[in-house]
């Protein structure tokens, strides 16, 4: 808080020279305002255009941190109970429950991601862009009730577990519209953008030619690439544009309880409980809040969201105790949905002046027993995210001497393992995980132990997803070792037999 201007510009200078971007913008917010701005590189390689503090990003899954507000204003005007069913408020189409007599999904659960969703709606999202949400840039955009026809089902018990996807904040979208007889986007315009002076945030496409509006870029073994335009189905989800200043005045509203000068869009008991944990595995991880996201980000209490689209990444990260926040995006970079997040909280750590280095705590090894063993990513095999990152789950053994987690994943660099490292002198059971890239944030993770007092689940910090301890026969690394033994024996047999 007390970094002089200079030092701000320092800062956000290291930031942009680390990684390379085709265009990055990288705010910090304080005091109800843009206290700082850095833009870097182009907003269209084309036509040579700059990226300035009024760039039209894609915003991407940002998105649901606005549809999740607007679900709570109308909770404020009593249109909506946030422990009631879903399927009170839908009129497109229903949630289907998983079996009969299940609890039924409630507003709560889809502002958690816990009403049972899979991250893909149809089995055809596993070969399409988008997991199937999206249609190419300029198509008419089918609505809900076709898209997903005349249910949405579920797959797990409503509350039990938590899988990240755009169907819950697209169902909540369309909450909105069926209380409110609104389009999202003109509800969302009227009642969070202009209270807030977001002048140039739209969930809608802006017209073709719009020069503010940045072309997005990937950066591959060949060099930078245009990926394909497309719009998204799922609109409440990950529909949304808007531009660094926007964001700016929305991240301060955020941190000023809900209110700026050009206007309030929720009282400042609301946010409080938006940003509180509402669904959390484990006390000793930050959970979810109610569309957003809670963290550690440099050792403090955060909140915030990513957004990821093709060649779009973003990310608004806030301390409310601080009333301190950081928004970053990019319209071209390697892998920024990995490193812009640990960016942002590393640069909040440094605008409050605060030694965020991890404090040395022992290790345990007289507990290393009970922790060892593979513990089973608990996601169905649509959930292509998480098994995209985590794979089948996670692998806890000792070697060298030290205690190792290694993912069940054909991803090199995940599968050949990381240290645990002690994350708290008081706790024997809490660890993270330090990236091979600075710029990464570490992960956290916890053991819990069951009543009988042996360890039967393992909690991630990165998201609120829980990975439960399998019986050692079923590991499939074994299964693989077992397959590539008898596949080495048979080519030695063959071998021999041929001499």
């Amino acid at each position: 808080m007390n970094l002089r201007t200079p030092e701000l510009e320092a800062v956000l200078d290291d930031v942009v020279a680390r990684q390379p971007s085709v265009g990055l913008a990288v705010g910090i917010v304080r005091d109800g305002g843009l206290a700082a701005f850095r833009g870097h590189g182009l907003a269209d390689i084309r036509t040579a255009t700059p990226i300035t503090e009024d760039t039209t990003f894609r915003v991407a899954s940002i998105t649901k941190t606005f549809t999740a507000i607007a679900v709570m204003q109308l909770r404020e005007r009593g249109l909506v109970d946030l422990d009631r069913p879903v399927n009170e408020y839908l009129r497109a189409y229903r949630l289907e429950p998983t079996r009969a007599g299940s609890s039924p999904a409630t507003v709560r659960h889809l502002l958690t991601h816990t009403a049972g969703l899979a991250e893909v709606a149809h089995l055809r999202g596993l070969v399409e862009p988008d997991f199937g949400e999206s249609v190419p840039a300029g198509e008419p955009l089918p609505s809900l009730a076709s898209f997903y026809g005349a249910t949405l089902p579920t797959y797990a018990e409503p509350g039990t577990r938590f899988v990240y996807n755009n169907h819950g904040p697209a169902t909540l979208g369309q909450i909105v519209e069926d209380v409110t007889g609104l389009p999202l986007h003109e509800y969302v315009r009227a009642h969070i953008f202009e209270p807030l002076g977001m002048t140039d945030s739209t969930l809608v496409r802006p017209p073709p030619g719009s020069a503010r509006l940045a072309t997005g870029y990937e950066i591959g073994s060949r060099g930078v690439r245009r990926p394909a335009e497309r719009d998204m189905v799922t609109t409440g989800a990950a529909s949304a544009y808007s531009t660094p200043r926007d964001m700016a005045r929305y991240a301060a509203a955020l941190l000023a309880g809900g209110a700026s000068p050009h206007g309030r869009i929720l009282q400042t008991p609301t946010l409080e409980q938006m940003f509180a944990p509402q669904y959390r595995p484990d006390p000793r991880v930050p959970g979810m809040g109610l569309g957003f996201f809670r963290y550690r980000a440099a050792g403090h209490d955060a909140v915030g969201h990513q957004g990821t689209h093709p060649g779009f990444h973003s990310q608004i990260t806030l301390t409310p105790d601080h009333g301190v926040g950081v928004i970053a995006f990019t319209n071209g970079s390697h892998h920024p949905d990995f490193w812009l997040p640990g960016t942002v909280a590393r640069l909040l750590g440094r605008i409050l002046a605060i030694d965020d280095a991890p404090r040395p705590a022992p290790h345990h090894p007289e507990v290393w027993a009970d922790l060892c063993g593979w513990y089973r990513l608990d996601a169905r095999p649509t959930d292509v995210r998480l098994r995209g990152m985590l794979g089948a789950g996670v692998e806890v053994l000792v070697r060298r001497g030290r205690l190792i987690a290694r993912f069940l994943t054909p991803i090199p660099a995940l599968a050949r393992g990381f240290e645990l490292e002690p994350e708290d002198a008081r706790d024997p059971y809490a660890f993270r995980i330090s990236p091979p890239d600075e710029a990464m944030e570490p992960i956290r993770l916890v053991f819990a132990r069951d009543p009988a007092g042996a360890t039967d689940r393992l909690c991630l910090d990165i998201m609120p997803l829980v990975m439960r301890k399998q019986p050692a026969a079923t590991n499939p690394r074994r299964w693989a070792t077992g397959a590539l033994g008898a596949l080495s024996a048979a080519a030695l047999a063959t071998a021999v037999s041929q001499r």
